[in-house]
C-alpha cells in the first residue's frame, strides 16, 4: 500500500464531495436512487436498526427486509452522528425541491428518528463532512473551511484547529482529547482535543472507528481492513473489502459495518477478517 493509494481516495472523495448538492439531485423527486454514495452509517438505540447517509437523504436498513427511505427528504447528508434514541445530528446540502435553505446546512438535527431536521447552528457557514458526538460534546470537521470545531450545546462552536483535507476523525470512547485523524498525508493523533496534531505511522487510512468498548478500525485506501489496540500506535490488517470504502462503522471487536462503493452494505461478525453482504439495491 502506498500514500498515493490514499491520495487517490481523498481526491474522489473530494471530486464527489464538490458534487454533492449539485446538479444530481434534480430530478430524484421522479426517482428512487435508493442507497448509493454513503456518507455515514449509525445504530439507532431506540431500535437496533442501521441508518446511512446518503448523497439522496436517509435509510432505515433493517436486519430482515426492505431498505426504507426516512422522511421525504432527498438531502445529501453529509457528517452523521447517532446522539441517542431518535436523535440525530447531520450537516450537509439541501434538497433541491427546498429553495428556502442555502447550499450549506451547518449542523443540523433530527428528534424523530430523521424524519425531519431543523438547521440549529452554522446554516450557511459549515459542511460537516464528519461528525462525532462522544463525551456529551459534538465534534465536527468542516470540509469547507478546514477547520476541527468542537460544542457543548450544539449552538456556539470552538474552532480548535485547521487541519488540512481530513477525510475522516475518531474520538476516544475513554478520553475527550485523544482524537485521531485520517488526512490525504496520513495519519495524524490529537492528545488535546483536536488543538494540536501529530503524525503517526500507520499504513494510509481512509475511514476511521472507534466502538464505545474502545475497539479501534480503520479502512484502508487499498480496501484493507485494520484494527488497532493500543489507541491508533500500532495497526494489524485483518481482512479486506469487497471494494472501496465510502463509510466504516465498528460497533465492537468484533462486529463492524461498512459501505462499498458500488456495492452495497457489508458486515462482518469476526473482527474484520471476512465480509458478507448486508444490503444492496439498485436504482429505480
Amino acid at each position: 500500500m502506498t500514500k498515493a493509494a490514499l491520495i487517490g481516495l481523498a481526491a474522489a472523495l473530494s471530486v464527489a464531495a464538490s458534487s454533492c448538492g449539485g446538479e444530481d439531485q434534480a430530478d430524484t423527486a421522479a426517482t428512487e436512487p435508493g442507497i448509493h454514495h454513503v456518507h455515514g452509517l449509525g445504530i439507532d438505540p431506540a431500535d437496533g436498526d442501521l441508518y446511512a447517509a446518503t448523497h439522496y437523504g436517509l435509510f432505515r436498513v433493517p436486519t430482515d427486509g426492505e431498505a426504507q427511505r426516512v422522511g421525504d427528504s432527498f438531502q445529501d447528508t453529509m457528517g452523521f452522528t447517532v446522539v441517542g434514541p431518535g436523535r440525530f445530528l447531520g450537516s450537509g446540502h439541501p434538497d433541491l425541491q427546498d429553495p428556502e435553505l442555502p447550499p450549506l446546512l451547518g449542523l443540523i438535527e433530527s428528534g424523530n428518528g430523521g424524519r425531519t431536521w431543523e438547521p440549529i447552528s452554522l446554516l450557511g457557514e459549515a459542511d460537516f463532512h464528519a461528525l462525532v458526538f462522544r463525551h456529551g460534546l459534538v465534534y465536527g470537521y468542516d470540509a469547507t473551511n478546514e477547520r476541527f470545531m468542537v460544542s457543548a450545546d450544539h449552538q456556539s462552536w470552538e474552532t480548535r484547529s485547521q487541519p488540512p483535507s481530513v477525510v475522516s476523525f475518531a474520538v476516544d470512547p475513554e478520553n475527550a482529547e485523544r482524537v485521531l485523524a485520517a488526512t490525504s498525508s496520513g495519519l495524524l493523533a490529537s492528545d488535546d482535543g483536536g488543538r494540536t496534531w501529530d503524525p503517526v505511522s500507520a499504513p494510509p487510512l481512509a475511514f476511521l472507528s472507534w466502538a464505545d468498548d474502545g475497539s479501534l478500525a480503520a479502512a484502508g485506501a487499498d480496501e484493507t481492513i485494520y484494527v488497532s489496540s493500543d489507541g491508533g500506535l500500532n495497526w494489524a490488517a485483518t481482512g479486506r473489502l469487497p471494494g472501496l470504502p465510502e463509510a466504516l462503522l465498528a460497533i465492537d471487536g468484533r462486529t463492524m459495518i461498512a459501505a462499498v462503493q458500488e456495492r452495497g452494505l457489508y458486515d462482518s461478525t469476526d473482527g474484520g477478517r471476512s465480509w458478507h453482504l448486508r444490503y444492496r439495491d439498485e436504482p429505480t
